[in-house]
This record gives C-alpha cells, structure tokens and sequence, in this order.
C-alpha cells in the first residue's frame, strides 16, 4: 500500500443556501415553515416600524390604566370635595390604656394648624384642612369599650389604630383587633403616642416591633406613625385626607348615617348627618344598632349654614326642604314573621275526659276507656292527616329535650301553654312566669345547693366534651326508663348520606313563623336592581331623617359612642332560617357547645342566639337528601355550619361570634365566619349510638347484652340496623330471656373486643333569636350549665 492512497475526510464542509424560487406556491411555503409562525422580536432595530408600534401601544395601554385609575380615585373621593363635601370619618382607638384618642387628635390638628370643633352632644370633633381641601370628622373612642368601636368601625372611611411605646397590647385589645378583622376593617392608619419622646437609642427597635405585631392583624400595613416627629404627624393627616377609603364589602349596596344631631317628640326620631354609602330611600327600613328596625316618616334636607367673605349667614341655604316620603304602595313593612293558624292547619289529640264523655250513651260504637297513663294529660297538636306511627315523632312544642336529667341538646324548653295553666296555681301572685304570651321573667335566686350543683355541671362541661370526643355520640341506656320511650323520638336510618327524609315532616311551630324563598339567588338579584332603579337621596346630602313609632331610649346620644342608622334592603326584616360557617377563634379556649347564648354580629345588626352546629358538607353542597350531622360541640380546626332562626340576610357577609362575660365591654371572640344561605330545608340530625357487648359469638352469630334490658324493647328497635367498630353490619334476630340480652347475625365473623353499636337519629331546631341590648343581660339557666 501507498500512501498515495490515502484520503483524509474534511472535517469542514461548506453548505451554499438552496435555491428558492421567486414564485414560490403558499403550499410549500407552509410546508417548510412546518407550523412555526414568524414572532415580531421587540428587541429589533430602532428604524424599524414594528417595534415602534409596540413602543407605541405599551404607552397608551399604560396611559389608559393611568386614566382609569386616576377617574376611579375621583370618583371615590368626589363627595369629599368642595366646601359642602362630606367629611372623612376618621375612627381613633386606642389599643393600650396609656394612650388617649384626644390627645391624638389634637396632635393632628396641630400638624396643619387646624382647630378642631368639639361637639359636647356627640362627642365628635371636626376639622376642617383646608390645605388638603376636605374636612375630617373624628371620633375619639375610650379605652374598653368594645361595642361603640365595633359600630365606629362600621361607618368609618378610616381607623386609626393608636399603640404604646411602653405598655404591651392585652387580651382585651387582641380580641378586639380579631373581632373586627372579621367584622371587616376600612382603610386602617396606625400611630404611636406617649407622653414623652421615645429614646432615640430604643426607637427603631420599637417601630419595628409595633409595626410586625400591626402586620399581624392588618397586613397592608406598611409603616407605624409617631406622633411625636412633625413630619409623621403630618403624613397621617395627609394619609387620611388624600388617600382613597378602601371598600368594606358588606356595606357596599346599602347606606348608612353617623348621627350628629338627634330630637325625639311623640314617638318620632330625627336623625341629621350625612348620607352615606348609596342612595338613601324612603322606602326601605331603617336599623338602629341595640334597638331595631323602623320605617321612615320623612327625610329633610339639613344643610350647614354658609356664610360669606363679609362674614354674614346666608339664610336662604339653611331653609330645610322635604327630599322623599315613602310610598304606601312600595315602602316595607314592620311584619317580621308570619302569624300561624293552629286552627287551619293543626288538630288536637282527643283527651281522657273527652274519650270518657264520648263513650256516655253510644252503646257498642263506644269507645272503650283508656287504661290509666296510656293518654297524656296535655293537649298534643299533629299536622292533619298524620298516622298514629307518624304521630310518634312529633316534636312538642315546648322542644324540651326527651333524654332525661343528661339534655344533651341543652333545650331550655319553653312551657306548653295547657302546662303553664297548671303552674299558674301553684306559684305565688308577686312571681312572674314566661308563657307564649308573657313578656318578662322574674329572676329568684336559687338556694345553695342547687346553686353548687349548677355550678359543678358547669366546670364538667370541658370533661364532657372530651368524653363526646373520644366516645362520639355514645349514651347509655337507661334503666329505670324503657328504652322505647326514651328514644321516641328516635328514627333508624339505613344509610344517613342517602336515606330519604322529607325535610316539611312534623315541623316545630317555629317553623310556621319564617319565611321561605322560591329561589334566594333569583330573590337578591332582584332586590339589587331594583334598589338601583329605585334611586333616592344621594350620597354625600346632609339631611334629617325622621323614623316612626321609635321608643324614647333610642335618642339618646352618649359622648364616646357614635349614633349609627343603616338602611336595610328589602325583605331584609324578614325572618327565616340562616346558616353561617363558621369556625372557632383559635385563642379562645372554652367550650363552645350547641345552643349555648352568644352574640352574633353581621352586617349592621348584632342579635341574640343560640345556634345549633352541624357538619359541613364538603364542596358546600347539600348531599343526596340534605341531611347533615348535629354538632354537640364546635371545636378548634373544623368548619362547621351555625344554624339560627333571624332576619334575612344577602351576599357573603362576614359574621363573628360573641360571648358575654363578667365585664360587659369584655366579651370574648368564639367563633367568626360568613354567611352560607337560608336553607329552609337543612336537615339538622342528631345521632346518638346505642352499644352493646358481644356476650357469646359463634362465627357470623353473637349474643349482645348491655344495648336493653327488656325484651318489649328489643321488639320495638328490631327492624334497625346494627353495626359495629370494626366495621361490621348485622341485625337482630331474636330477643333471649327477659333481660335485654338478644341475638344478633352479622355479614362476617366479630371479635370479642369488638363493640356492637346502633345508630339513632332525630331532627334538632335552633331557637328564635331577638335583638341584642347593650347593657341588657340574661341569665340562662339549663339542666346540666348555668349561662350568663
């Protein structure tokens, strides 16, 4: 071989670019492209005129944002402008009890060398910043009181939230900053405040804490003003003159009033401030917080006397004029629930006397005598045409609980009329008594040892609730009392997400009160276009709004509490069955048990409850037959549903959960949440479990003893499926002997650690709510716990 022969391949090889034709077809140009499509690069050259139109419509998308943004501040803060523009309401609370809302107000009128305007009826103070061209109208609130801050914060543009550079934020101030995150907040504004300068070595330290402990409750917040630096000072004001209030939601479609004059005469109140919010119609009602709600008279306008350069009044602008009057035709009526007809719609069981009256002179068509205690004494009312098996679920009125001394619901139990007939003889002439018609109770103290037996059940109450958690549900059997009558009440349900129950069956008399909506989503839409076509007064009007038939308690004005009124929507008086989510404050470590007496706050109202919990179903929605488990007690870490009877409520308003305490401007925070929806048809069941233990077992077949002790009710709750904890499910077969033992056959093998259970199931009701009084209190007694 020579190397002649030898070749070495190139390790460069030169590609010339194809050919392509000029008249090149559209297919073959797809087909090279292979479905990339041409991207116009941002990046090119200067000169080109494709980048320039970028260039070009990235600045005029951004000045039109600017624009829109610009118009959305002008028109969220034209009623604040102009030498009539309605004041900002500014809220100042304080948090600690060395710090004074006057002394922080005065510091902010001294930033702008403004005078503030002390009104001694109102306790607001008023200043005019006519370098921002506005006015901002203060309310100053004390230290502790809990309630006038809630309903400050309820109509205010903004909160200022004074803190301490020596004295740490209680409990108190820490539940109040919860309850009012869940009432919701408007635009919040925090300063410092002392008497003396913080040192300048410990300050930064300072601002720093105070301001991660402010981010905690309110995250928007950026910075914390100290009221001793002219230049903070001056931030604040200008913070709450030229900033835009931020939207609460709940109050967005109604209006609202702060009160800055009131006058009552013969049932009539006048309220005069400013119009809030949307427009104020004379046909809608009007709720005053801690007394109700009430229709409007008139409203007449109430201008603020003008005066001229020459510093003469003119008179021609303070003439009231008559702005709106209802409309009989359209305006709402006081009619809060429905007044059932016992007579049309209900029958009464014949009793012993009239059975026996009946039987005189009939011959063999009479009916033969009752045996002794087989016929109740008292009047019991049944729907029409209810069967004698039907008729063994009713639910009396008085919806005392039928499990013995235990009362596990916790049923105060209201008294039967016929029974209260038959008190009344037996209780003296100075003692009152609360019947259907009766208005008051007269409060007698018991003797000591009831009193330390109510007080003992009391502190058991967090022993019990372990005891449900642990034990779900478990009760035992009682042995003077026959099971069968026990549990009467009781219905077995094969499976409980899918077994029928009719959700109109043998309902309480309550229920014949409320008001029930075809369809609610269609019913609120409805209502908001037409409050929008509706119109009425304007926000930003100063008026006087006169309401009807108002008692004289409610016009009086105390110094460090706003006066608030709120229009309602229509149908908002309206009472029917409400359902809120909710879930337990995770700081609040008592026992928060079903119908136990709280507070509720949402929206404008604040009413006095006692909800029953139960499970929420996942995804919200209502299950097969809307049938969901009663909750003996609200825990921490689960959302429950609260069920209560009261006025109607629209959108997703946010609600909280208040339980009073010693101190009545101490109340402690159990639950918060929102409104769900007014399901009318929201089976409420409670369940309790009957357990039995396997006595003798042979394969798939035992003998359980301890679930009854007689065989007549072990007949009565054969058709009921049995089940156990390890997962089987049987049913019984036979009774055995004469002492409750009987036998049972399951669809495998048990064990005998396993525990044979029976699930019963019943239907459970709130109670009827009512408006909440500051200053009222009611002592709630119950068979096992004693409430304040």
């Amino acid at each position: 071989m020579t190397e002649a022969g030898h070749h070495h391949r190139a390790s460069l090889k030169q590609k010339n670019k194809p050919f392509k034709s000029k008249h090149a077809s559209k297919g073959s140009l797809k087909e090279a492209a292979k479905g990339r499509i041409q991207r116009e690069s941002p990046k090119a050259s200067p000169g080109s005129h494709t980048a320039a139109q970028l260039r070009i419509n990235r600045r005029n998308n951004a000045k039109q944002a600017q624009i829109k943004k610009r118009q959305s501040l002008i028109s969220a803060t034209r009623i604040f402008s102009g030498p009539d523009g309605a004041p900002r309401i500014v809220a100042v609370i304080p948090l600690t009890e060395d710090v004074k809302a006057l002394d922080v107000t005065a510091k902010l009128a001294q930033a702008i060398d403004g005078t503030l305007e002390d009104d001694a009826v109102s306790g607001l103070q008023k200043l005019r910043a006519d370098r921002f061209k506005t006015s901002v109208q203060f309310i100053p609130l004390p230290y502790r009181q809990v309630y006038a801050a809630l309903d400050a914060c309820k109509v205010a543009d903004y909160v200022i939230f004074v803190l301490s550079p020596n004295v740490e934020v209680d409990k108190w101030g820490d539940t109040l900053l919860r309850t009012l995150q869940a009432q919701g907040l408007p635009e919040v504004v925090t300063v410092v405040s002392s008497d003396e300068p913080m040192d300048t070595k410990e300050k930064s330290g300072v601002m720093k804490s105070l301001l991660s402990f402010i981010q905690y409750f309110v995250p928007s917040q950026t910075r914390v003003y100290d009221m001793h630096h002219g230049a903070d000072t001056l931030n604040t004001v200008r913070a709450i003159c030229e900033g835009k209030p931020s939207d609460v939601r709940w109050r967005e479609d109604r209006s609202w009033i702060l009160g800055e004059r009131v006058q009552w005469s013969d049932g009539t109140l006048g309220v005069t401030g400013v119009v809030r919010g949307t427009y104020l119609s004379a046909n809608r009602l009007i709720h005053i917080p801690n007394f109700g709600d009430y229709q409007i008279a008139k409203i007449v306008s109430a201008p603020l006397p003008r005066q001229s350069k020459s510093g003469q009044v003119n008179g021609m602008d303070v003439e009231p004029q008559l702005l709106a009057e209802p409309d009989e035709s359209s305006a709402d009526s006081l009619v809060s629930s429905n007044d059932p007809d016992d007579m049309a719609n209900e029958q009464t069981w014949p009793t012993e006397e009239e059975m026996q009256g009946a039987s005189n002179g009939l011959g063999h068509d009479a009916i033969p005598d009752a045996k002794v205690g087989t016929t109740p004494k008292v009047v019991r009312k049944v729907p029409k045409g209810t069967s004698e098996y039907q008729a063994a679920w009713i639910l009396d009125d008085d919806d005392k609980d039928d499990e013995g001394g235990d009362n596990e619901d916790g049923d105060g139990g209201e008294v039967e009329m016929e029974e209260a007939e038959e008190m009344v003889d037996l209780v003296p002439d100075d003692t009152e008594m609360e019947t259907e018609v009766g208005k008051s109770v007269a409060f007698e103290d018991l003797d000591d040892d009831e009193e330390a037996r109510q007080l003992q059940s009391w502190r058991d109450r967090k022993r019990e609730e372990e005891d449900d958690a642990q034990f779900p549900d478990e009760i035992d059997t009682p042995l003077d009392v026959p099971a069968r009558t026990r549990f009467q009440r009781y219905r077995g349900l094969r499976s409980f997400r899918t077994s029928p129950w009719d959700p109109y069956e043998n309902l309480p008399r309550d229920y014949a009160r409320i008001f029930q909506f075809e369809d609610f989503k269609r019913t609120e839409r409805a209502v908001h276009r037409r409050a929008e076509e509706e119109g009425g007064v304007p926000s930003g009007t100063r008026v006087t709004v006169y309401l009807k038939d108002v008692p004289a308690e409610a016009a009086q004005m105390v110094p460090g509490r706003p006066y608030t009124i709120f229009s309602l929507l229509q149908h908002e008086h309206k009472k029917t069955v409400l359902n809120f989510t909710v879930q337990r404050n995770t700081e609040y470590d008592g026992s928060v048990r079903s119908k136990d007496p709280l507070i509720l706050c949402v929206g404008p109202r604040r009413l006095r409850v006692n909800p029953i919990y139960s499970q929420h179903t996942r995804g919200g929605g209502k299950g097969a037959n809307n049938v969901h488990k009663f909750e003996r007690y609200l825990r921490h870490g689960v959302t429950d549903v609260a069920t209560i009877y009261g006025p109607v409520v629209y959108g997703k308003q946010p609600c909280s959960l208040l339980r009073e305490t010693e101190d009545p401007q101490a109340p402690e925070l159990v639950a918060m949440g929102s409104f769900l929806h007014p399901d009318t048809t929201r089976v409420v069941a409670k369940r309790i479990v009957l357990t039995g233990h396997p006595f003798k077992i042979h394969k798939r077949t035992a003998t359980i003893r301890y679930m009854f002790f007689n065989s007549d009710d072990i007949a009565y709750f054969k058709p009921i499926q049995l089940h156990t904890k390890y997962g089987r499910s049987g049913h019984i077969k036979e009774s055995l002997g004469t002492h409750g033992y009987y036998k049972a056959h399951f669809d495998g093998p048990i064990s005998q650690m396993d525990t044979v259970c029976m699930s019963l199931y019943k239907r459970v009701y709130p109670k009827w709510s009512e408006v909440w009084q500051e200053g009222e209190r009611k002592l709630v007694r119950d068979d096992d716990a004693m409430e304040e």
